[in-house]
């Protein structure tokens, strides 16, 4: 079967590579056109555009609207002479739902996969959701609920970082050899995990900079993202302690004691490897403004939200090296706030589901699709 696939950021490219496995492994035939990015393209062949085109933060978007609508026209037409039998949809709201309008009109069946942030901000686009998409499906035990109260179509099996924690596991060589082979023997590993798009790198980092500073005696390891060219993140570091290991956020997480990390995915990725973690966060003064009017929930970070209650502390645009220092102390010198942490920790594992998940989403999903799913 012909699937096309648009997933618009690091996180998405992730977990739709997974799918695309599990989808290859149910059908070897199965074949794939896609907006992605580096994870999905070893996968298979079939790279329409890469996620860099068109991964803009809030304002930037009014910015580059041009660009955004000339990809919006060649994805449409991809997707319309390509035909597949399914359109996967992964997060990336702002676009995706533009684009499940145009497959819908197309006749073509279309999955969502990793739900917009909808029970946080922006809830009218329920009514989108439940007009153009057949099926969602969630990856936060909250969200099933949370949907069907508006008579969406919704199914949770899980989270698929589950999955991709997993699979790493089952192929590092463990803490000391990596560190070893990175030259980091020597003291406790801190990592820093700036963000993937390089407006949160230039908010964030500077902070994360300035509070490793404070506390010598440790490693501080920056995790570069693979979307980001290394070049980039040198002017940051340069004559600091920071140090940097593009592309292995997996393996610094599990060679960690501690970590700061920008509000995103990566808090989640943080508590799967039970590392105790500072949420940090700050966006443009208006951008923030408008973000505290609309959204509808008590926290920015996923495994705060997961576990129902402040687990761990975010710091949040204002007087952010201060209270980041402070927090650090307490992370790297608080035995039984890192104990009580990690306790939490073990909760959210137990609530987002066991392994095998992208698998048991993808059966899913060609089970739907030869069910002629209306």
């Amino acid at each position: 079967m012909r699937y096309f696939i648009i997933a618009g950021e690091a996180s998405g490219d992730l977990h739709a590579s997974n799918l695309m496995k599990a989808l290859k492994h149910l059908d070897p035939e199965a074949a794939f056109r896609f907006m992605g990015g580096d994870l999905m393209d070893a996968v298979s062949g079939g790279i329409v555009m890469h996620y860099r085109e068109t991964s803009y933060m809030l304002l930037d978007v009014v910015f580059h609207l041009g660009k955004i609508l000339r990809n919006m026209r060649k994805l449409k037409a991809e997707m319309r002479a390509y035909g597949p039998h399914a359109v996967i949809l992964v997060d990336y709201p702002g676009f995706n739902l533009r684009m499940a309008r145009a497959a819908r009109r197309m006749g073509l069946k279309v999955f969502y996969y990793i739900s917009p942030k909808v029970w946080a901000w922006k809830q009218r686009r329920v009514k989108l959701i439940k007009k153009y998409i057949h099926r969602m499906f969630v990856i936060f035990p909250f969200e099933e609920a949370f949907f069907q109260k508006f008579g969406l179509r919704v199914e949770y099996f899980g989270n698929p970082l589950v999955d991709a924690v997993a699979a790493f596991r089952e192929q590092f060589p463990g803490p000391e050899a990596w560190k070893k082979s990175h030259g980091l023997e020597e003291g406790a590993v801190v990592a820093l995990l700036a963000g993937s798009r390089k407006k949160e790198i230039e908010a964030m980092l500077p902070v994360m900079v300035r509070v490793a500073g404070n506390h010598p005696g440790y490693r501080y390891v920056l995790a570069g993202a693979p979307s980001i060219d290394p070049a980039f993140y040198e002017p940051f570091i340069r004559d600091s302690q920071v140090e940097l290991v593009q592309g292995e956020t997996y393996p610094l997480l599990a060679s960690a004691c501690a970590a700061m990390v920008t509000s995103g995915t990566a808090t989640l990725e943080a508590a799967l490897f039970d590392v105790p973690q500072v949420v940090l966060y700050k966006t443009g003064s208006l951008a923030y403004a408008l973000a505290k009017r609309m959204i509808k929930v008590n926290f920015i970070s996923l495994v705060n939200l997961i576990y129902g209650e402040g687990l761990v502390q975010e710091v949040i645009q204002k007087d952010l090296c201060r209270r980041a220092d402070k927090e650090l102390s307490r992370l790297l010198e608080d035995e039984g706030y890192r104990k009580a942490m990690r306790g939490g920790y073990r909760e959210i594992r137990r609530s987002i589901g066991k392994e095998g998940v992208s698998e048991r989403i993808s059966a899913r999903m060609v089970e739907l699709i030869h069910g002629n799913v209306k």
